[in-house]
């Protein structure tokens, strides 16, 4: 089914061959599509590392109001690129108040004030609208979502944390070192009934666990592109994420051609092919016509299985998710998963198809062939879907899909990213949800460990979803199912955008008026880095992977999302419940140490390490994090800047888990430490970790840092890492965060 070819591949007479160390593998991989998109937006003068300019920007409704705010205490006058500002997660009033509206009228504001465009709440997804107005081939586009993956469209894009966008928002660029290139080969056909999550959740199965594409640039090639349609290249495409890779893009053909022309962007087109003499660092070969309809259980999209896999097996398989929560979240849940499986079945309680994964026009049209003239059934079992845009919801109107989803009993709702981060359609405690959605962790979906409460969400194609549905809960591989698939020709009509969309790029209005409501707040005061660091230990996670959700949980946290004080109320607070008080209690300290009033606490761990008197004057003192493996998921650049709020000082883990979260932590003034793997980190909340010179060694850009580990049992040695800083990185760590980094060059300049 699926392949990995982990060395060199060039592509030599239009195939793939293994490398025979002949031939100049830099040369190579600038003959990829990745790296001719990259060079051309490169401004770098050094050999290996780029320095990237985007073409276009897309933040939705959690994250453009803190961007905003960050660029504008940074000196922001007008947005120099086109930014695009939509409205699709903070659309549910999840806590009551005026709040999430608030922000709504302040992004409109900003966009009249800084000329940007702005897309009303509802009216589309982030990610369909950047394929339905903004994506172009062999354009670049930075996103402050993880899902920012428009590569089926030949375009290359990159989903980050929040401070990325502001340097691009400030005329600076993305700096990166050269990421290798994997080359994913398609070939054949999908069986009857096989969707793109099927082909994406078996990928994210294949690569996830062994790190095959961490931080590298998937290209999509191979004779089987052919067959896939546009849609369902996008499904595959926005999954990529799950992968933990840094970007995507495929070879474009006449089908990405009649995709531009039928959404009035003929002009946008390119032939984007792949060429001989190409070389690429691995290869992930996908025989299309081996895959079958694919389930991912809890915990995660690589938690997967065949649907016929869990028919057969649905006791042994839902006891080993069982087994997983309890040495997640111990006794104080009471989670059950296997009273779901009777009688060789398997039930299940929800269905949704939604947002830039399920909410497509074909998976809709298929769904609704396989529901039609069927019934969802009037028992536990529910079934909502959410068109992925306005447009979109049109076309199923007009074309009669909407009528056979409603006449089986599917609710249709507003184009709404919700479902996927907890903010809509919470499934019951112990109930089982199948999404084709593009997340399953834990700590999402509206669970909530701390008050007993987890969500059970399993990633389906919407047609192994609409084939359960049919089947009144009993979980069903659309393979399975007779049906007949209706040819439906897409007919896409812009007239909404034009009437509602804010189109204000390149027309900034300097005399608009921002509009704050009251919980639109700006950043507390950071500090300069100190001579030397104290951080205690305020919450130490084991678990294989921690992700940001646990750093910051979704849902309805997500309100207060411009409002950093209130938000950082809910640090880690589904993981470490104790995280935020410990937090403000060494901010606490650190403060009245700032001010003279060394607390005893500071002082008996600096005696065990020096003069402590002399080192309280010249030593911070934070609050610190370690997880083994931090930042998998969301891009959301919260998860660091909540710590930073709270006081924190740095991370230390044996690796992060993505790119953009150590960057969203180095953004944040939180120094990356990571320790070898090797190293055996047995110390508690409450333990103190000491680094001495940790300011010149970071300017110095020593990359290995002795440090003291302080317990109560006595003083431990500890070897640190902080690789491959670059020297702007190296400057805002150094003044405490990327805010102060552009405060001192105003200052300056």
């Amino acid at each position: 089914m699926i392949e990995l070819i982990n060395g060199g591949v060039w592509l030599r007479n239009g195939k793939p061959s293994s490398d025979d160390g002949s031939q100049d593998k830099n040369k190579g991989r600038d003959k990829s599509i990745a790296y001719r998109i990259m060079n051309a937006h490169n401004v770098s003068k050094e050999v290996d590392k780029f320095r990237l300019k985007f073409d276009a920007m897309m933040s939705h409704d959690i994250t453009y109001v803190g961007i905003i705010q960050t660029a504008r205490a940074s000196g922001l006058t007008e947005f120099p690129l086109e930014y695009n500002l939509t409205n699709c997660h903070n659309s549910l009033c999840a806590v009551g108040g005026t709040i999430n509206e608030d922000d709504h009228v302040f992004g409109l504001s900003a966009a009249k004030k800084y000329g940007g465009n702005f897309v009303p709440t509802n009216l589309a997804v982030i990610h369909q609208y950047a394929r339905e107005a903004v994506a172009a081939c062999g354009k670049m586009i930075l996103g402050s979502d993880s899902h920012t993956r428009y590569g089926a469209l030949g375009t290359l894009a990159v989903g980050e944390g929040g401070p990325e966008l502001v340097k691009q928002l400030l005329k600076n660029t993305y700096d990166i070192d050269k990421p290798q290139v994997i080359l994913v080969w398609l070939e054949g056909s999908v069986k009857h009934g096989v969707g793109p999550h099927d082909v994406a959740i078996a990928m994210c199965k294949a690569v996830f666990d062994n790190g095959f594409v961490k931080n590298k640039v998937l290209e999509f090639a191979g004779p089987g592109v052919k067959n896939l349609s546009v849609d369902f290249r996008n499904g595959i495409d926005v999954m990529t994420t799950e992968t933990t890779c840094l970007s995507s893009v495929w070879i474009t053909d006449d089908k990405v051609k009649e995709y531009y022309t039928i959404h009035g962007m003929a002009d946008r087109y390119k032939e984007l092919q792949t060429i001989d003499g190409a070389y690429y660092d691995g290869m992930i070969k996908i025989n299309l016509d081996k895959i079958e309809c694919m389930i991912a259980l809890p915990f995660h999209p690589s938690n997967a299985y065949t649907v016929h896999e869990l028919q057969q097996n649905g006791k042994d398989i839902l006891a080993l998710v069982e087994k997983n929560a309890k040495e997640q979240f111990g006794s104080k849940i009471n989670f059950r998963l296997t009273d779901k499986a009777s009688n060789g079945k398997v039930f299940v309680d929800q269905g949704i198809i939604a947002g830039c994964a399920g909410g497509l026009f074909e998976n809709l049209c298929e769904a609704a062939d396989i529901l039609d003239g069927q019934s969802t059934g009037s028992g536990y079992f529910t079934l909502s879907t959410y068109p992925a845009s306005q447009p979109l919801t049109m076309e199923i109107v007009k074309n009669g899909v909407a009528a056979k989803l409603l006449a089986a009993g599917a609710l249709i709702k507003p184009a709404f990213c919700g479902p996927c981060f907890g903010a809509g359609d919470v499934p019951s405690n112990n109930g089982l949800s199948i999404r084709h959605t593009t997340r399953n962790f834990p700590n999402r979906e509206g669970s909530k460990p701390g008050q007993g409460q987890l969500s059970s969400v399993a990633l389906m194609d919407a047609r192994s979803i609409a084939a359960t549905a049919r089947n009144g809960g009993i979980l069903t591989a659309a393979s399975d199912v007779e049906y007949t698939k209706t040819k439906y020709d897409y007919h896409y009509d812009d007239s909404i955008y034009q009437k509602r969309v804010y189109k204000g790029f390149g027309k900034p209005d300097k005399n608009a008026e921002l509009k704050f409501g009251p919980n639109i707040t700006d950043w507390p005061k950071m500090n300069q880095m100190s001579q030397n660091m104290l951080v205690k230990l305020a919450a130490v996670i084991h678990d294989p992977v921690t992700t940001t959700d646990e750093l910051i949980p979704s849902g309805e946290t997500s309100s207060y999302r411009s409002n950093p004080l209130k938000l950082s109320e809910f640090a880690l607070s589904r993981r470490v419940p104790e995280y935020v008080s410990r937090s403000k209690a060494i901010q606490q300290e650190d403060r009245e140490r700032r001010n003279g009033k060394v607390s005893q606490e500071i002082l008996s761990a600096l005696s065990k390490v020096g003069d402590a008197t002399q080192l309280a004057k010249v030593t911070s003192y934070g609050s610190c994090v370690f997880a083994t493996k931090p930042g998998d998921g969301s891009a959301r650049e919260q998860a660091a800047s909540c710590q930073k709020v709270l006081g924190g000082d740095a991370n230390i883990c044996y690796e992060f888990a993505t790119k953009r979260y150590r960057s969203n932590c180095i953004n944040w003034g939180i120094v990356p430490f990571t320790i070898d793997k090797d190293t055996k980190f047995d110390y508690s909340e409450g333990d103190f970790v000491f680094v001495e010179g940790i300011r010149e060694k970071i300017k110095n850009g020593t990359e290995d840092i002795p440090a003291k580990v302080i317990t109560k049992n006595g003083v431990n040695d500890i070897m640190l890492h902080v690789k491959g800083l670059t020297q702007d990185e190296k400057t805002i760590l150094l003044e405490g965060c990327l805010m102060n980094y552009y405060a001192a060059q105003n200052k300056k300049a």
